[in-house]
């Protein structure tokens, strides 16, 4: 199944999930882990956090390949994009960071909930995370460069954290206009999207 993207706006965003219970159905959430990933890669997006598509739980998936691994335009060889950093798909249940490792370095990111919006956000090199995979098997694993990048956008959503909260009063000002005009549909994105329903039509 193809869920629809929440967009910037709907409270579920700035709402911190919940835990994944341990008695969660293992069929519904090996489902769900799927239709995520179906979503994700139908919107051409590296990550997907479970509020995304209106559920709030503390729930991710990644596939950093296409962050980490580009090709040369002219050779068609494979470029590592970020050293150190291996590409990773995977699924994230109740991950807690446990540790943050190096210097804050910036990349500009962007949002399948916020299309069109790309902005600088300086993250840790290097995070260690304690999660479970979708079988509820623990592991305590660390992740570098890009693939810690991804992971930490991710992990945000899960807190009710957007990318455009770590951006300076500033740039939140300057981006205000095209944040209202998301919230209110008038976005151009090649994947269905779900908007929030206004004060007056609820």
């Amino acid at each position: 199944m193809i869920y629809p993207i929440v967009a910037f706006g709907d409270p579920v965003l700035k709402t911190p999930a919940k835990a994944v219970p341990a008695d969660f159905p293992a069929d519904e959430l090996q489902q769900l882990v799927a239709d995520m990933f179906a979503t994700m890669y139908s919107a051409h997006g590296v990550g997907l956090a479970a509020p995304q598509i209106a559920k709030s739980l503390r729930l991710f998936v990644i596939d950093s390949g296409p962050m980490v691994d580009d090709e040369d335009e002219e050779t068609g060889e494979k470029v590592v994009l970020a050293p150190s950093a291996a590409p990773v798909k995977r699924a994230f249940i109740n991950p807690e960071i446990v540790e943050e490792i190096g210097e804050e370095w910036g990349f500009e990111e962007g949002c399948l909930s916020i299309p069109g919006v790309r902005e600088m956000v300086y993250r840790p090199e290097t995070i260690v995370l304690r999660y479970e995979d979708e079988n509820r098997v623990q592991h305590e694993e660390t992740f570098s460069g890009m693939t810690a990048r991804v992971i930490q956008h991710e992990y945000d959503h899960l807190d009710g954290i957007l990318f455009t909260d770590h951006l300076s009063g500033f740039k939140k000002q300057l981006i205000k206009g095209k944040l209202s005009r998301i919230s209110k549909g008038d976005v151009n994105a090649d994947y269905r999207m779900k908007f929030p329903v206004p004060a007056g039509r609820r």
